[in-house]
């Protein structure tokens, strides 16, 4: 007996696709992963090889999987059926590298735990009066200090013995609890594990009704971001030293333009910012209607990702602009990737400003709203896998993928 196919859900309206597209390709790599690239890699000649990677990787390949999805109107794994059946591992490929992906939620846990510490005053990373500090705790602001190593943020005392600064030393210590090595396993850390929990709970119930339910929050998840970063946009810019940051950040190195290395990095950044090959396009764009013009759509939104990590740059390079100022140093000397830039440079700055809380809470309840809405939208790619698939045609599929 033939059983009648469900129609997909659509999005109610058109602005609901907008906004989810652009709170999954907009996430925590734009404010700490473009900004270190561009300084790290010339400056303002970053931006060359960026766009030339961005017009002829990122903008087709952005396009292309909101096409398949629009035209099929499948899921990562069913579109294949209706465009090349044998390349239907491909989508199973896809939902393993979801899977592998769900590491964001770790980072979430961090700055959730950090928004907590928020509220306290003084901030936990200021100063060195906390169970995890260890005699060799140095707070940064103090005038004692005589200079501060690069990385991770480690000073010499004027009495020439190595010490860690507040903020290395909460990261470390109080968020982290590193052991000693890889012999010591270490205790559980039900702080992180409760803020893990309270993560995993919030993307259940982003996506608890399907694109009903979606398309609602990201009214709030998408655009609450840019209400932050323009709050610390112009806070940053009213800052001393906030021009010599900016200087640094943008300061044009044509010579990197011929370090193959430079070309490498931006084509990475490219297709990592850009949330292509992950599945979570053609899933989005399968709820869209058929003739929905995704030509415009996806050429705005991929002028948002690349227009948000540039002006982000602006945000967190004049705040390491005024923590330089005040310690007289290098920007050099603080400023870090990655984590280091979101959970020891970025909060040692806050620290300096006047209420430390409010822009301290502004920065990471942007991190986590940040990394939600990829992490949540990721998980709702996973949830489009078909349960009626024939076990011994998934089979076939896997292994003409690997063949």
């Amino acid at each position: 007996m033939e059983t009648k196919m469900k129609k997909r859900e659509q999005w109610t309206r058109k602005r609901e696709f907008i906004l989810a597209a652009a709170g999954n390709v907009v996430g925590l790599g734009n404010v700490w992963g473009f900004p270190y690239l561009c300084y790290k890699n010339g400056g303002g000649v970053f931006l060359l090889p960026y766009c030339f990677f961005a017009m002829l990787c990122g903008v087709p390949l952005f396009l292309l999987e909101t096409v398949i999805g629009q035209y099929t109107q499948e899921g990562a794994i069913t579109c294949w059926t209706k465009l090349c059946p044998l390349a239907k591992g491909t989508g199973y490929s896809i939902m393993v590298i979801q899977l592998y992906s769900r590491f964001y939620s770790i980072i979430l846990a961090w700055a959730l735990l950090y928004l907590i510490y928020c509220f306290r005053d003084p901030l936990p990373w200021a100063t060195c009066n906390n169970p995890w500090n260890t005699d060799r705790c140095v707070d940064l602001t103090s005038p004692n200090w005589t200079a501060v190593h690069s990385g991770n943020l480690t000073a010499n005392w004027t009495s020439g013995n190595l010490t860690k600064s507040s903020v290395s030393e909460f990261w470390e210590k109080g968020v982290l609890s590193m052991s000693g090595g890889i012999e010591e396993v270490g205790a559980v850390q039900w702080k992180l594990l409760l803020c893990l929990l309270a993560c995993w709970v919030a993307c259940y119930f982003c996506v608890w009704k399907g694109v009903r339910s979606t398309g609602k929050v990201v009214y709030f998840t998408a655009v609450f971001p840019y209400v932050m970063l323009a709050i610390l946009l112009v806070r940053g810019f009213t800052l001393p030293g906030a021009w010599q940051g900016v200087v640094y950040y943008l300061y044009p190195d044509p010579s990197r333009l011929a370090d193959f290395q430079v070309w490498m990095e931006a084509c990475a950044q490219v297709l990592f910012s850009y949330g292509v090959a992950s599945g979570t396009l053609i899933t989005l764009g399968s709820y869209n209607k058929v003739n929905n013009n995704c030509y415009k759509d996806s050429l705005w939104l991929c002028l948002l990702n690349s227009g948000t990590s540039f002006v982000s740059g602006f945000a967190v390079f004049s705040a390491l602009g005024f923590m330089a100022h005040q310690q007289g140093i290098p920007i050099n000397m603080v400023v870090d990737s990655g984590p280091g830039l979101a959970f020891i440079a970025f909060p040692q700055a806050v620290s300096m400003m006047p209420l430390p809380q409010l822009w301290a809470a502004c920065f990471f309840l942007m991190l986590i709203l940040l990394g939600l809405d990829t992490l949540w939208l990721g998980l709702e790619t996973l949830l489009t896998l078909k349960t009626d698939v024939d076990p011994l045609h998934t089979l076939t599929c896997w292994s003409m993928q690997l063949v």
